[in-house]
Order: structure tokens, then sequence, then C-alpha cells
């Protein structure tokens, strides 16, 4: 046969059996366990982490998303021996923060902080973010949610809830609500009160909870809706009023203040809260184990202690239940938006 011959296979004389086509394909099943890449996966995984770990938080030092999140993470560092490296991300209502986290490679050496404003933003800007705020990320854990507390300025006429709604029905136009910007959690919360009660108040964003603080004290805004953490140190001064707090249960660190249902209002709940989130496909092996000692660390005396300083309530659950709550809230605060017509500035 010469080189420009075709090379022919003739057809086996017999069929070939099920034993030698099952023992053929175990064969190809074990060879492509064991390939190169398989290994390199496994032992990557067996060995992680070895080196320090980026954790992004999309948001300026000092806030409740900050502190909570170095907490968690020094308590896990502390008993794990593990390294994290804070990166705050602040930034276009933490889309930057997210998408950089989004774009990191899956390997375990990259993670975000969420709160509330990645539920918000999937139908905020449905559409125009460079990420999906489920498929783009692998849930870890959610940390712990913060209720929300409705405050007034000392010169409103109303004592609680019930009589701020009948207030602000026989006077519409005349009550105002400062929040700390369009689609954040203080906004939506009372947007979503508005709803259920079917009172009137006119929104006032600000840029930030202080600017917006500072004219509830000095009587420019009548509500105002913000973390315990944030509120409570002028509740206890007398500078502004508490209404009630958006939780089904009295709040620990500011047991004094009463549920929304117990001021006589609907039994509606508002919150803010921290979750952790990994880019999508980060090898389930690792989230088991960053989960779990995330949970371990949040249950510990230790932090419980310290999130009742913040009115956090701790959770730590696992990545499913994590998922199923950003789901959920995802889904909560569509509604709120779509019928309050809320848009992005």
């Amino acid at each position: 046969m010469n080189s420009s011959q075709a090379v022919m296979f003739k057809s086996p004389s017999k069929p070939i059996s099920t034993k030698t086509t099952l023992f053929v394909w175990i064969i190809f099943s074990w060879v492509c366990c064991f390939s190169p890449l398989s290994i390199a996966q496994t032992s990557s995984t067996a060995t992680w982490p070895n080196k320090p770990i980026k954790w992004i938080i999309p948001y300026t030092p000092g806030g409740i998303t900050d502190n909570a999140t170095r907490l968690v993470l020094q308590k896990v560092q502390s008993d794990t021996g593990w390294n994290f490296v804070i990166d705050n991300k602040p930034g276009a209502n933490s889309i930057l923060g997210a998408d950089l986290a989004a774009r990191s490679a899956p390997d375990g050496y990259t993670f975000l902080t969420v709160i509330g404003a990645h539920a918000v933003n999937a139908t905020l800007y449905a559409g125009r973010l460079p990420y999906d705020p489920v498929k783009s990320f692998t849930p870890i854990s959610l940390v712990g949610i913060a209720p929300l507390l409705m405050t007034a300025t000392n010169n409103l006429p109303v004592k609680n809830v019930k009589e701020l709604i009948a207030y602000a029905k026989n006077n519409p136009g005349k009550v105002s609500f400062g929040s700390s910007g369009v689609g954040s959690a203080s906004h939506l919360t009372f947007e979503l009160l508005k709803q259920v009660s079917g009172m009137d108040a006119i929104h006032v964003p600000y840029k930030g909870t202080v600017p917006a603080l500072s004219d509830l004290m000095g009587g420019n805004v009548q509500i105002m809706t913000d973390t315990p953490s944030a509120l409570m140190p002028f509740v206890r001064s007398g500078k502004i009023k508490p209404m009630g707090m958006f939780s089904l249960k009295r709040v620990k660190g500011a047991e004094e203040i009463p549920t929304i249902v117990e001021a006589g209002g609907p039994p509606i709940e508002g919150s803010t809260w921290v979750l952790f989130l990994g880019p999508s496909g980060v090898p389930k092996e690792i989230v088991s184990r960053l989960s779990s000692e995330i949970a371990k660390a949040i249950r510990s005396s230790e932090l419980t202690a310290k999130f009742e300083e913040l009115s956090i309530e701790p959770v730590g659950n696992s990545p499913l239940e994590a998922g199923k709550f950003l789901d959920d809230e995802i889904l909560k605060w569509a509604k709120v938006i779509n019928t309050a017509g809320v848009k992005a500035e």
C-alpha cells in the first residue's frame, strides 16, 4: 500500500459485547477522573487556602456592612489561621464592587459582601447591570439581619405609628420622609408602609444617612427610617422620637422600641442585611468549608454580643438558605419598586 492510499479500519466480524462496552467506559471514566486537570483541581481544593483571601466590600469603611464583615472575618481568621485582605470598593450603589467580584476567578480567593441594595439593584437597574445578581454569584451565608427603625422629628404631633398613619391621611402633602438615597432600604421600607397602610408622604432623598438625620432633627423632614445603630443614639438623647421597629419581634439592643404592630401599624418587615457571596463557580468543597466556619463564628458568644450592640440579628445559614433568602428579597422589593414607580437616579 502506497502512501497515497487511505487507511481503512474493518468493522469487527462480531458485535462488541455489553460487558466489553462497559469495561471500556469504566476505563475511559477512570482516565478522565485522573487527568492532569482533574488532579490539579482536586489538589488546589484540598490545599485551600494557601494564600490570602481577598474580600470585597462595596462600601466605605466604618458602616454596618464593613463592621459586620470585619467582625466575622476576624473571628474566622482567629479560629482557622486563614488570612483575609479587606478591599473596600465603594461606588454606584455597590455595583462597582459587585462587578469586580463577579469577574474574578472562582478559585476561592475572592469573595464579596452585599446588603439589601444588591437585591434592589436587580429591579432598579434591570437590563443595565454588568452582571446577573443571582447567576453571576455563589451564595455563601447570610450573616445577619438588621431591622430598620422608624423615627420622627420631635415636633410632629403623633406618639405612635397608628397616629402617624391617621395624621398623614388627614394631612396629605404635609408629611415628608427622608432617606439615605433612592432605592435604599430606608426609602423602600417606608414605601412599603405607604402601600400597605394607604398613608400619604413625600419622599426626600439624601446622599447618605448623616444629612437626612440632620434635617430630621431640624424639622425639615418629619420621618426617617434607618438602622438602629445609626438612630438609637439620637433617640436615647431625646433629639428625635421613635415610632416603631420594622420587625415582628423586639430587637436585642433596642428592646425599649415597640414593633410596628405594637405601635398600631400593619405587620410588615423592613431591614438591611449582610450576605456573603463568591463569584459563580466556586468549588462546592470550598463553599462548604467557608460557610461552615462563618456560621461557627457568627454563633459564637463573642460575635453574638457584638452583633447585639449593632442591633443585628445573627443568622449564619447554609449556602442554599442564603440563596433562597436573596431570591425572596429580590421578589419582595421588585413588587414595591414597581408599585411605587421608583426610578434610579
